[in-house]
């Protein structure tokens, strides 16, 4: 044997397995297809103004123990989101301001929202953490999208759009990408739909000083054998342990964890093949499409019209937006997401294009001061090839009930980790952490 454990994936949930594992231990190999750790957390430092921005996954919150327990293990420090403010809504043509969740909208939609806020998140209270075709009328709630069930609950058309945003945001896809009940699960283990969009107390309440690739990289430190540019073509077991192939040559151990985006999974041969349901399961998770806008100006002007910076818009292509500046407050930083559908069609033009387009739609929001940044970064996740998207995989209609239960099975000495396996917290930094304890634990507790 060449280790005692490989670990495929330095993202967050990999490196967090082979640190429990090294601790335990065991000898630990990692092998990274990038050139680099972090999945899909990355921090980059802009070359005008210095400063440093997360491209990739960013927020933590104290409703979220996994990470925030890493983070403390591994000295690192977060600093607040801004959120002081007046928040911002254009919706159907009309500018609105703000504060807390939902718009100043009238009565009749308000009521609306607030009747079909209640009806989801009761039905999600119903859905077992880790087990959602358990529920009780899951192949129902399965079969049908989460837009269908939206179109025939919500009685007008602010709610509708409302709900799309929420869909957008949290999911990086529209509503009829996803099951009803995937759209349930997401939510109810993460702490309701207010538990994924609010700031204080909640998933978005916190940023990693340094950027959130910080993490990823201390466990790495931590570790002796991180490989990068080692993309696994091909993976093998029997009776004494797995072999995986990568241009550097073959890599024995006698237990591996598979920790990146099961639809990855697809591209590569398996020895024996994966049980049937296992690979289809792979080949119906595809990816949210998202593409992650940053504008850098000298200062954060919003702030002084009374703005926390953070917009809602349900005429795109960004349809929401942060105050992303660092804890010292300049330069100023807005951070637009451009998602789903809106996602899908600025892919198709040049990055230039794409820069236009979303300077327009923040100047729509916060006038044409948003049209001089200094400097802006774009990263779109769908082109690249060792995530395939972000923020995570989609289960549509039949999926969970169809193929759930292989989503976290080992098969053999192949244990699965990744944020789409987690039972909280799915496609979070937490759900990663969570994922990652969980697949070092499988190994252990199998070798007794």
């Amino acid at each position: 044997m060449d280790t005692d454990v490989i670990v495929v994936g330095a993202g967050l949930a990999g490196l967090t397995a082979a640190r429990r594992l090294s601790q335990a231990g065991r000898r630990v190999r990692v092998l990274e297809a990038r050139d680099r750790v972090g999945g899909r957390t990355h921090t980059l430092r802009l070359p005008v103004t210095g400063v440093s921005v997360d491209v990739g996954g960013q927020w933590v919150g104290p409703n979220q123990p996994n990470i925030m327990a890493l983070l403390g293990e591994l000295g690192l420090e977060t600093f607040p989101t801004h959120d002081q403010g007046q928040n911002l809504a254009r919706l159907g043509g009309r500018m609105l301001r703000y504060r807390g969740l939902i718009p100043p909208l009238p009565v009749p939609v308000l009521a609306d929202y607030a009747l079909l806020e209640r009806r989801f998140l009761a039905l999600s209270r119903t859905i077992p953490p880790g087990a959602p075709w358990t529920a009780p009328g899951a192949a129902e709630l399965d079969a049908q999208t989460f837009d269908t069930w939206i179109t025939r609950h919500a009685r007008t058309a602010q709610t509708r759009a409302l709900m799309r945003l929420y869909a957008g945001a949290v999911f990086s896809a529209d509503p009829a990408e996803m099951s009803l009940l995937h759209a349930l699960t997401y939510t109810a283990h993460g702490g309701g739909i207010n538990g994924h969009t609010l700031v204080r107390g909640h998933a978005l309440q916190d940023r990693v000083l340094g950027g959130a690739q910080a993490i990823a990289q201390r466990l790495a430190d931590g570790l002796e054998d991180v490989r990068l540019e080692s993309p696994v073509s091909r993976v093998g077991q029997d009776d004494s342990g797995v072999t995986l192939h990568t241009p550097q040559g073959r890599h024995r151990a006698a237990h591996a964890i598979l920790a990146v985006p099961p639809a990855l999974w697809s591209g590569v041969a398996f020895e024996p093949p994966l049980p049937a349901r296992r690979a289809q399961l792979q080949q119906r998770l595809p990816m949210g499409a998202v593409i992650k806008f940053m504008a850098v100006y000298e200062r954060p002007f919003w702030r002084s019209a009374g703005l926390s910076g953070l917009a809602i818009s349900d005429t795109g292509p960004v349809t929401v937006t942060f105050d992303n500046s660092p804890p010292q407050g300049t330069p100023g930083i807005l951070l637009g997401f451009i998602e789903g559908g809106h996602a899908r069609e600025l892919m198709e033009l040049d990055e230039e294009a794409r820069r236009k387009a979303a300077l327009d739609s923040l100047a729509r929001l916060f006038g044409d001061q948003a049209l001089r940044p200094l400097e802006t970064v774009q990263r779109d996740w769908a082109a690249e090839a060792h995530s395939g998207g972000c923020y995570g995989a989609l289960f549509g209609p039949g999926v969970w009930t169809g193929y759930g239960p292989a989503l976290r099975e080992s098969v053999g000495r192949l244990h699965w980790a990744g944020a789409e396996t987690a039972r909280i917290w799915m496609n979070y930094m937490d759900g990663a952490v969570e994922s990652g304890e969980r697949a070092a634990r499988e190994v252990l507790d199998r070798e007794g």
